[in-house]
């Protein structure tokens, strides 16, 4: 048998081990996702610039229609930094109530998708808590599941954003697009999102309606023939969905409310269309029954006169 060391030599082979282990930890450099850094770059690196934080809260009113609820499922699932909440009940004092939501959620945007007569669908888009807001009639609702397109996209990767040029004509445009970019726009670095671009949010304005589309970047792409970078001749869109319209209503200067900075003079309400549907059913109707009138009338007025044969051959 080997002779035993001594407690005292245990001890000192003990702290040795100890002290190298602790000079090995303390030489090793930081690690970071471009590799290995020294002491001297950490200490000397300067500090990071502006972090885009945006979050954006995604809820909806109590009595939604499941068609208009699948919509906001689509964008939920678009936007990587959307945080969704429980419906909203929506009476005039749904603006403290979503402020307050906001804020808890730590939030700086806020979708609110409200629901009326399970027909219409306005969608509130606000600044919070200090402003602006933007009141649309969303119309011409298609959602992913409806459509079938052949287009997908993997979840969480960064939209580009792509607008028309009638964007820049008018102050109130200008506004517009300025949210629709800050709220659609995935953050650089979210821990959520895909740093690549594999899709398109497209915004057109045409009769003074926003249009949405969602396009799939598609590339024909080889291991061994790969696209040289600018190739845009060979890259194609495909539609992924969903597809809806906006119809500004109003744009006000606070967060659900405030002085109304512009209001939409083509705008007309849902009720006022029905509502002239009606009077022109009405109407046809009139139509018909003063039509009867006249026949009843003209018939009066011209009897005919009783033929003296007409019982000749009932005997």
């Amino acid at each position: 048998m080997g002779k035993k060391r001594k407690h005292s030599e245990t001890k000192m082979a003990a702290a040795a081990t100890l002290e190298k282990k602790d000079d090995s930890s303390m030489e090793r450099p930081q690690r970071t996702l471009f590799g290995w850094k020294n002491k001297d770059e950490v200490k000397g690196s300067e500090p990071q610039g502006f972090r885009n934080r945006e979050k954006v809260l995604v809820t909806c009113s109590r009595r939604i229609n499941y068609r208009y609820r699948h919509l906001m499922l689509n964008v939920v699932s678009l936007l990587p930094h959307c945080k969704k909440d429980n419906k909203v009940e929506a009476k005039s004092s749904k603006g403290m109530a979503l402020n307050e939501l906001v804020e808890l959620k730590s939030c700086s945007s806020c979708l609110f998708f409200e629901c009326r007569k399970h027909k219409d669908l306005y969608l509130w888009m606000a600044k919070c808590p200090s402003g602006p807001s933007v009141k649309f009639l969303v119309n011409a609702v298609h959602t992913m599941e409806e459509l079938k397109l052949t287009g997908n996209h993997l979840k969480g990767s960064r939209p580009l954003l792509s607008f028309s040029a009638n964007f820049d004509k008018d102050a109130h445009w200008k506004l517009l697009k300025e949210m629709l970019m800050q709220i659609f726009g995935t953050p650089k670095e979210h821990r959520k999102s895909k740093p690549y671009y594999d899709h398109v949010f497209v915004f057109s304005i045409v009769d003074n309606h926003i249009w949405f589309r969602n396009y799939q970047i598609s590339v024909p792409h080889n291991e061994s023939d790969k696209m040289t970078r600018g190739g845009l001749d060979k890259m194609t869109l495909i539609e992924v969905g969903p597809r809806f319209c906006l119809n500004p209503i109003k744009i006000f200067g606070g967060s659900f409310g405030g002085p109304t900075l512009y209001e939409n003079p083509l705008y007309v309400s849902p009720n006022q269309i029905r509502a002239m549907e009606k009077r022109q059913k009405v109407g046809k109707f009139a139509m018909k029954v003063k039509a009867k009138t006249r026949r009843k009338m003209h018939e009066q007025s011209n009897a005919l006169v009783p033929d003296e044969l007409a019982d000749i051959w009932k005997e």
